[in-house]
């Protein structure tokens, strides 16, 4: 076998089989054809015998490169992934890959913005936008996120078949699980906005969100739109359309949403992402209490 077809059904498993994001797929492509580029590799089974000293090596390469602890993180799960896929290809009842520890990880807090400040980064990008309707787009993806708590990628999977929302709306998220998410009317009428002016066919099967050229509107292009309007209202880096999900959940456990419930909207397979927020509202808090309290402020 050649590199490009161990990489060819590396790709395959992980976007068909697996149903990974898009993001997830060339990430962990990548990790593997630089580990295949040390190698010389013929067949699954030397994949397979890839051991805890291999993948130390392989990582020590990219940590020479100047690798931050995150990435080498998610570069350490792509290679055992990738060792376990080629146990399961030679037939290995035992598919699990080599034990070796990652690096640490400090795990901060998200940044929400606040609910004016949401509002106000989607009416700027909606005033700056260089047409009406890609200015209403850009909105309505936003009010998804802020209103609705989906991933960009979610929002920007909808197609047609979704269009007018109603009360609730069905989401597929990350490995394919799908949820039921209440929509605002707020959110329902920014969607119905920009589908009344969207100049290209709401076919069912098509992306509901449309680039200008009529192609499936790109992550990056709703990125940096957002990156101008935090410049010109003057919010940090970290607001970016990310950030309007997190605020999503910190709003709502500030206004008394239980974890297991919140776990449910967003989607989350663990308890455990879900109760960051619990920081996150307790940090909101003690940064009131600094602000109100007399002793504080002297």
């Amino acid at each position: 076998m050649t590199k490009a077809d161990f990489l060819a059904q590396w790709r395959t498993h992980l976007a068909d089989g697996r149903r990974r994001s898009p993001h997830t797929v060339r990430a962990y492509v990548a990790a593997a054809k630089r580990l295949l580029d040390q190698r010389r590799d013929t067949g699954w089974a030397d994949i397979a015998a890839i051991d805890t000293a291999a993948l130390r090596s392989q990582l020590a390469l990219r940590r020479a490169d100047g690798l931050g602890n995150a990435s080498a993180a998610r570069e350490l799960s792509a290679l055992k992934a990738f060792v376990g896929f080629a146990k399961a290809q030679c037939g290995q009842v035992e598919t699990a890959a080599p034990r070796l520890r990652g690096p640490r990880l400090k795990k901060g807090l998200p940044r929400p913005v606040t609910p004016d400040e949401a509002s106000n980064l989607a009416e700027v990008i909606a005033q700056n936008a260089s047409e009406e309707w890609i200015g209403k787009r850009d909105r309505a993806v936003l009010y998804l996120l802020y209103g609705a708590g989906l991933r960009i990628a979610e929002a920007l999977s909808l197609t047609g078949r979704d269009a007018p929302l109603s009360d609730t709306l069905l989401v597929t998220g990350k490995g394919g699980k799908q949820r039921v998410v209440p929509v605002l009317p707020v959110v329902q009428a920014a969607v119905a906005e920009y589908c009344a002016v969207n100049p290209w066919r709401a076919d069912q099967d098509a992306p509901l969100f449309r680039g200008a050229k009529g192609g499936p509107l790109r992550q990056g292009m709703v990125q940096k739109a957002m990156a101008r309007a935090r410049i010109m209202l003057g919010l940090p880096a970290t607001a970016t359309p990310h950030a309007l999900r997190h605020s999503f959940a910190t709003h709502l456990l500030s206004a008394g949403a239980d974890l297991r419930s919140l776990q449910e909207l967003l989607g989350h397979a663990s308890l455990g992402s879900t109760q960051i927020y619990t920081k996150v509202d307790a940090a909101a808090l003690l940064e009131t209490y600094r602000g109100a309290h007399p002793r504080e402020r002297d």
